[in-house]
């Protein structure tokens, strides 16, 4: 029996009792096998995994913000908009203080980095600091894709 066999965690058991859920649970299993493969090769401490509102739920702590980023990264290849996935990933030691240092962003129709850096610093030109925050999804500043989801690194507070 492998680690991901069954549904685990606080939701498990009421999951398991609604008609479908197994048979849901099978189908998106299969579906994000490479992101739970990463899972469980990187270390991260798996708390949940189930099945919840008819996405496949799954809730972590991650070994870094670097292990995080790389799940991320598969869920994407496999699946851009993850609409039946629910993941959601902290880090040990600090995972909330991490996270608080970016913001989620949604490209939009029109969007440019420049645009976006605008909108959030004030500053057409400060586009740069959006692209490194996203190298491991951007490959050049001028090519973002309507329904992406990149990071904005927040302003430092003084």
């Amino acid at each position: 029996m492998g680690m991901f066999d069954s549904m685990l965690g606080n939701m498990a058991k009421k999951s398991q009792a609604t008609q479908g859920s197994q048979e849901r649970f099978t189908t998106l299993k299969q579906k994000y096998q490479p992101v739970l493969n990463k899972i469980e090769q990187s270390g991260v401490q798996l708390q949940n995994l189930h099945v919840e509102n008819d996405k496949l739920f799954v809730r972590g702590i991650a070994p870094s913000e670097t292990v995080k980023n790389q799940i991320w990264d598969e869920v994407k290849r496999i699946d851009a908009r993850w609409a039946d996935l629910q993941l959601e990933l902290t880090t040990s030691g600090g995972g909330a203080q991490t996270e608080a240092k970016f913001e989620r962003y949604t490209v939009k129709a029109g969007d440019t980095l420049s645009k976006i850096a605008q909108q959030f610093y004030g500053d057409k030109m400060a586009y740069q600091r959006i692209f490194e925050a996203n190298r491991d999804i951007l490959k050049d500043p001028d090519k973002i894709e309507v329904g992406q989801v990149i990071k904005v690194p927040k302003l430092a507070m003084a």
